[in-house]
């Protein structure tokens, strides 16, 4: 039996419950939770002189020394406890802190493993829960199992006294060391529970929630600073916030509270380093990072956290500098090894990246970011590759297999586009990785398979995409996707990643709508409302919007309003300005002043935006009534009174879209069309879930209004690149009227939003012959046997009939597949004899096989397979 269990085993007799006292401890603490730490430093000091063998009051002692930073007054005081607490493993594990805190890692080790050798040897005086608690956690950091320590140590010292604060802290803390957010926001809710006006836990809350719901965070962390609001572990979460919003002025200010409790806190020397990195002020953040190893001078976690922002501002090659370092002065320190492997994976050094995640997974099978990161390698270690000069492309096979070349075409059409329009030479390749799964989408973007909302995700040279397959449920257009990322590609390049996030993805939407005028986001009813409203977001402030919205919709606001920040620039000052603003990111100039250099002072940019952004909201439908009838009116159960309203204000907006719901639940159809025709020549480009357009052409459609319906439909899908249902009402309008250019075209168009489904093979399998182009009529046959087509027995026929007689031993095989599905299928067994009385007919009795390499193909790109 392993140690550790032998020790788990002897500690899992019943624990005593510690009673509830008011003590001078118990003030001691109040005061550290509540901000007064020099109080507590005074009275603890004075109470351990008149009780030195109190362990409650030298722990604390110690603990309020540390909270202020007076390391070397901690150490004293540690030494002095042990001097009368000498079996105390309660005082060994704060002495073990202070320890490190004053830069003596082999003395921490040393007290950590004779907390082991005590519990080891004397079991029995070590059972009550605050000592289990102890053990738990040196059990932890010597390498017992996580599960272990949870379930027979700290789940035993819970049961023994619910209300022990330490129990909660320690589960928290272990949950949220191996990223496990939901088990750690369980432990610090029942903390709450326990003790609600606890700094301590808010703060762990708080932290549980930093990586999903950043507004949960945010009241968290104010929860716990209005109980203490000198809690340096909260002002720091939001440094956090703040340097990932881009408010550094904020983040500074917070970052000098912190310095006023503790001069020497590392992690906020860390956060002030990065704040100088990402201004270009080297010599200032050499200063910082060393006060922050001022007493500890190879304390990996300062350029841990250093890596971990930079990482997060997509400066990879700079943050995996900074892990490296943190790896030379503690080889085993795991956050870092984590974090590195990050960094190498999404700059495209991925031998190294994927050992570093199996190097952490060996060591710590809990963890469960690098247990995500290394299911996630062996899933994609079956996925297909596809290169060209310029790009590696990943993807499933069956995915590669249906449109991966169309991938690579569109890939390299952007690169050929954007790279000319920036002034730009791409570091070769560019790596793009499609996802047929959402999670996985998510673990390698992330690390984590909770988190949605996001279509695609670009590092710089390495871009992460879902694919049509992960979006089933909300389809959407892969290829503006893909423009979008490679885009980011461009920018991200030329200004080595140091541009802020609003103008990335400004300039990304932006070039969304210039590539196709039915791509990107558009001025739509609900925008000019918010604009109108007075709800833009300052420029200065724009990064922070993409943070912390109110909703989905707000944080979709966001990249609209960025793109219109883009459109702004562009038509004011010129494209030449933005790259001259981009060039300028890429030297290390900051936003603002490189804005000011090439168009005016931010203040006056802001103001100026604010105006064409107010212009632009007017002018969408400006001769529609916009007037919002009061909400009881658009409330449910309400609809009779908004239908008396509507008809007295036909040109309005709101009554028009209730009217025309209403006749088409009536099916009255004749009279929508009347009033949808009307509303769309009021409103020429309304797109989206309801837009008009898709209404009429149901009227139309139900009036048996074939031609008036096609021409509907083609005006929607000229505006709107994820209108797939009227794609395909399109596809079946033109093959009925033999307009084969304009059915290609649908197809083709539908296939951007969902290439795994046959019916646009089909569509374009027919259209293809009468154009004039087998191959593509081959491939999209070739493409419906591999989604399953309904009549196999038809696309084998079909494409026999296309083989034939260029390739007879194809053709030959084809038709036998018909036959074998359908054997008195009359037009395969005459084809078979055509092709039997050939020249070849001596090659095609052979027995049946594949086509050569030589023959036609829907993969004419390198693919390889695992």
């Amino acid at each position: 039996m392993p140690a550790f269990h032998r020790l788990f085993f002897a500690l899992s007799g019943l624990a005593l419950a510690s009673l509830a006292r008011g003590t001078p401890a118990d003030d001691i603490q109040h005061e550290l939770l509540t901000g007064q730490d020099v109080a507590a430093v005074d009275q603890a000091g004075t109470e351990v002189r008149l009780a030195p063998t109190d362990e409650d009051l030298q722990v604390l002692w110690v603990r309020a020394l540390l909270t202020e930073g007076r390391y070397p007054e901690a150490d004293k005081a540690a030494a002095s406890a042990l001097i009368w607490l000498p079996d105390s493993i309660r005082v060994r594990w704060i002495a073990r802190e202070s320890s490190l805190d004053n830069g003596e890692p082999e003395a921490a080790a040393k007290l950590a493993n004779e907390i082991r050798e005590y519990v080891a040897s004397r079991p029995y005086l070590y059972r009550d829960p605050p000592n289990l608690v102890t053990f738990g956690r040196v059990a932890l950091l010597l390498g017992a199992d996580p599960k272990d320590v949870m379930d027979k140590v700290l789940t035993l010292a819970e049961q023994g006294n619910p209300a022990l604060r330490e129990v909660y802290l320690a589960k928290g803390e272990l949950a949220l060391e191996k990223h496990d957010f939901d088990l750690a926001a369980k432990a610090y809710q029942a903390g709450l529970k326990q003790f609600p006006d606890d700094p301590d836990f808010h703060c762990g809350l708080a932290q549980a929630y930093a990586s999903g719901d950043r507004t949960a965070m945010l009241a968290e962390a104010h929860a716990a600073l209005k109980i203490d609001p000198r809690h340096v572990p909260s002002l720091l979460l939001l440094v956090d916030q703040a340097v990932d919003s881009e408010d550094y002025a904020g983040a500074d200010a917070l970052i000098t509270e912190a310095l006023a409790v503790n001069p020497w806190q590392p992690e906020a020397w860390a956060y002030r380093a990065v704040l100088s990195h990402l201004r270009n002020q080297p010599e200032a953040e050499r200063v910082q990072r060393g006060n922050g190893l001022k007493f500890w001078p190879h304390n990996p976690q300062v350029d841990w956290l250093i890596g971990k922002k930079l990482a997060e501002k997509y400066r990879f090659a700079e943050a995996a500098a900074a892990e490296r370092q943190a790896l030379a002065f503690n080889p085993r320190y795991l956050p870092a090894k984590t974090e590195l492997a990050n960094d190498l994976l999404r700059l495209g050094q991925e031998t190294e990246g994927w050992q570093l995640v199996e190097e952490v997974r060996a060591k710590d099978d809990y963890d469960v970011e690098a247990y995500n990161l290394s299911a996630l390698h062996d899933t994609m270690a079956k996925y297909a590759t596809l290169t060209n000069d310029d790009f590696v492309v990943r993807m499933t096979t069956p995915e590669a297999a249906v449109y991966g070349v169309k991938v690579l075409d569109l890939l390299s059409r952007a690169r050929r586009v954007l790279t000319q329009k920036y002034g730009v030479e791409l570091a070769r390749p560019t790596y793009v990785e499609i996802f047929g799964d959402q999670k996985d989408f998510a673990v390698r973007t992330f690390g984590m398979p909770d988190i949605g909302g996001f279509l695609g995700v670009c590092f710089g040279r390495v871009v992460t995409a879902n694919g049509p397959a992960a979006n089933a449920a909300q389809p959407a257009n892969w290829e503006t996707v893909l423009w979008h990322e490679f885009c980011h590609v461009v920018t991200l390049q030329l200004t080595q990643n140091k541009m802020p996030r609003w103008l990335s993805e400004g300039i990304s939407v932006y070039e969304e709508s210039q590539a196709d005028p039915s791509w990107g986001m558009h001025m739509n009813a609900r925008y000019r409302e918010l604009i109108l409203n007075g709800e833009l977001t300052p420029v200065g402030n724009l990064s922070a919007a993409f943070l912390t919205p109110r909703s989905p919709e707000y944080l979709q606001f966001a990249y609209f309003q960025s793109s219109l920040v883009v459109d702004y620039i562009i038509s004011h000052y010129g494209v030449e300005s933005l790259k001259a603003i981009l060039r300028d990111l890429g030297d290390g100039r900051e936003i603002n002043s490189a804005i000011a250099a090439h168009t005016v002072a931010l203040p006056k940019l802001e103001a100026d935006f604010a105006a064409y952004a107010r212009a632009r909201a007017d002018q969408l439908a400006p001769r529609l009534d916009w007037t919002r009838p009061d909400a009881v009116l658009l409330a449910p159960g309400e609809e009779s009174q908004l239908g008396d309203w509507a008809r007295r204000h036909p040109d309005n907006y709101w009554a028009l879209r209730s009217q025309a719901r209403d006749l088409l639940a009536a099916k009255r159809w004749a009279e929508a069309e009347v009033l949808l025709t009307h509303f769309l020549a009021l409103f020429p480009t309304q797109i989206g879930a309801d837009s008009a357009y898709g209404q009429l052409a149901a009227a139309q459609r139900a009036e048996r209004a074939s031609e008036a319906e096609r021409a509907t439909l083609a005006k929607w899908v000229a505006l709107d690149d994820e209108a797939a249902d009227a794609c395909l009402r399109l596809m079946e309008l033109t093959e009925a009227a033999r307009d084969w250019p304009a059915v290609k075209q649908y197809a083709e168009r539908f296939m951007a939003i969902n290439p795994l489904v046959p019916p646009p093979y089909r569509y374009l399998a027919e259209a293809a012959p009468q154009l004039g182009d087998p191959a593509t009529a081959i491939a999209a046959n070739r493409t419906l046997l591999r989604l399953g087509a309904p009549n196999p027995a038809e696309v084998h026929f079909q494409l026999a009939r296309l083989l034939h007689p260029a390739d007879e031993v194809g053709a030959r095989r084809q038709v036998l597949e018909a036959l074998e599905d359908a054997p008195r299928y009359r037009q395969a067994l005459a084809l078979l004899q055509a092709i039997d009385r050939s020249p070849a007919a001596a090659a095609a009795t052979a027995p049946p096989s594949f086509p050569s390499p030589a023959a036609v193909s829907t993969l004419p790109v390198p693919i390889t397979h695992p």
